[in-house]
């Protein structure tokens, strides 16, 4: 178990210990969401600090698997995984601290210093945005795998980019308040009822939805393409690699159409639990096209094994 943790760390040690410290920020936070009462825009103080954490860990934790899978793992990379850290951290210590101070972190322009911070803040999202996108594209180019794997890993890693440039959108978005310099509602101002953990808008449309969503493409198509994989041996349909690629093929295709479908909802100023009949509609397509790719995976088995 131990050689095993050892090997882990060394995907990529500094984003590794990172993961390993933004355990702990999370652990802070969720004792913070417990004991302090403080409410900041309608969620508990501490919440914001908790998901951003938790989001961390996962992104920092697959990045350095995917830069250990690197066959040469040249120096520029190795800097390149750094400089993500030293950009959450930063990106961790103005969240963490405006938690601290009982403020706002995110779209605050109320005082010169949380404007500075904020600032700060959208400076590491973009070092973060282009240092991922150059990552994606070296691994994209190097990394040998198994043909669903990598299927996942690469369109997981172009919806993942693209799930992150929905958080610039929302500071472009004009509030009508001098201090505030954005949100994420549309239709309704940011803090009504929400959804618990989340946070997500109950009344209107919230574009966090796609955001979580397009991001977390990097660890949820992966692990469908890893959960196929472990399944072989008790499903004989997937012992084809084919089977599996077309799997992925849906999976990746369902999953796009979900974050694409939750997207476009918040900006009609839909609340996701409150869905129309185009929505509907539209999700009903969603279903069906994967259907459709389950049963197209299903002929590749046939069609191999009549073969």
């Amino acid at each position: 178990m131990r050689s095993r943790l050892a090997q882990a760390i060394d995907w990529h040690r500094p984003l590794m210990l990172f993961s390993v410290a933004m355990v702990g920020v999370a652990a802070l936070s969720l004792v913070g969401v417990i004991v302090d009462d403080r409410m900041i825009v309608g969620a508990p103080n501490w919440l914001k600090s908790f998901k951003f954490a938790v989001s961390f860990i996962a992104y920092s934790v697959t990045w350095a698997w995917l830069m250990s899978l690197h066959p040469r793992r040249p120096r520029w990379l190795h800097n390149t995984g750094t400089l993500l850290v030293v950009a959450g951290t930063i990106e961790m210590v103005a969240i963490t601290g405006q938690a601290f101070r009982g403020r706002r972190s995110h779209f605050n322009a109320e005082t010169p210093f949380d404007a500075t911070l904020w600032v700060v803040m959208g400076v590491t999202v973009a070092i973060i945005w282009t240092a991922t996108l150059v990552v994606s594209v070296s691994v994209a180019r190097n990394v040998t795998l198994p043909r669903p794997l990598r299927l996942a890993v690469v369109i997981g890693m172009a919806t993942s980019l693209a799930g992150m440039l929905i958080g610039p959108l929302m500071s472009q978005r004009d509030t009508g308040v001098k201090e505030i310099a954005g949100m994420h509602s549309i239709g309704v101002v940011d803090g009504g009822p929400h959804m618990p953990i989340t946070g997500w808008n109950l009344v209107g449309g919230d574009l966090r939805v796609g955001h979580f969503i397009g991001i977390h493409a990097l660890q949820v198509l992966p692990l469908v393409a890893i959960v196929l994989a472990a399944l072989v041996t008790r499903y004989a349909i997937l012992a084809h690699e084919e089977v599996r690629t077309r799997l992925v093929w849906t999976a990746s295709g369902v999953y796009i159409g979900l974050f694409g479908l939750v997207t476009w909802q918040a900006f009609r100023g839909q609340a996701l639990v409150e869905p129309d009949a185009v929505t509907l509609l539209a999700f009903a397509g969603i279903v069906a096209a994967g259907a459709a790719g389950v049963a197209w995976a299903k002929a590749a088995a046939r069609t191999l094994v009549s073969a």
